[in-house]
């Protein structure tokens, strides 16, 4: 549900940290027989972390597991601010807050698992998908009606563009042309 509360959290974001794996994909990685690995991304959330940034937003992920294909996903997004292998998020948060320079009320964050809550708890917005462990969505100030790697963060950009009141030029621009360099 869409509080008046939420709407003024997310009218205040400059920067929009998102989890990985449960998040930004289903939570499954594919080990092949190679030692690589695959993930399912949705392509929805991906288009929607171009738009943020195009608005403004500084998009980042922080990450408990380090990944190659991570790195590439954020590559192909045009994402810089990435961290992985983080062993406490929160410490890694503070860094990211400062290098940045904002407020930790100027952050979104989504996460999904208890190794999210104490990043959860600091933020300005925070925010889970719908299949995040009962623990996060008790404490977050809203709940996807999406499951992770399954459009949430999309609906959680939408929100924040909307508050902010982007999300209509973003629309406008691909009814006059499509912009070049989509994912």
């Amino acid at each position: 549900m869409l509080t008046s509360e939420v709407q003024q959290r997310a009218a205040r974001i400059k920067l929009l940290l998102l989890d990985v794996d449960g998040v930004l994909t289903d939570g499954k990685v594919v080990i092949h027989g190679d030692a690589t690995e695959s993930k399912h991304f949705d392509i929805k959330d991906g288009i929607a972390m171009v738009w943020a940034q195009r608005a403004g937003l500084k998009v980042g992920m922080l990450s408990a597991r380090s990944s190659p294909t991570t790195v590439h996903r954020a590559a192909q997004l045009g994402i810089t601010l990435m961290y992985q292998g983080v062993q406490r998020k929160i410490d890694t948060f503070d860094h990211i807050v400062g290098d940045v320079c904002v407020d930790d009320d100027e952050v979104a964050y989504m996460g999904d698992d208890i190794v999210d809550l104490a990043v959860l708890e600091r933020v300005g917005l925070a925010a889970a998908p719908a299949d995040a462990v009962d623990e996060v969505r008790a404490r977050v100030h809203w709940v996807s009606r999406r499951n992770g790697g399954d459009g949430a963060v999309r609906e959680l950009i939408e929100l924040i563009l909307r508050a902010q009141g982007r999300w209509d030029e973003i629309v406008a621009s691909y009814r006059q042309a499509t912009p070049a360099g989509e994912p």
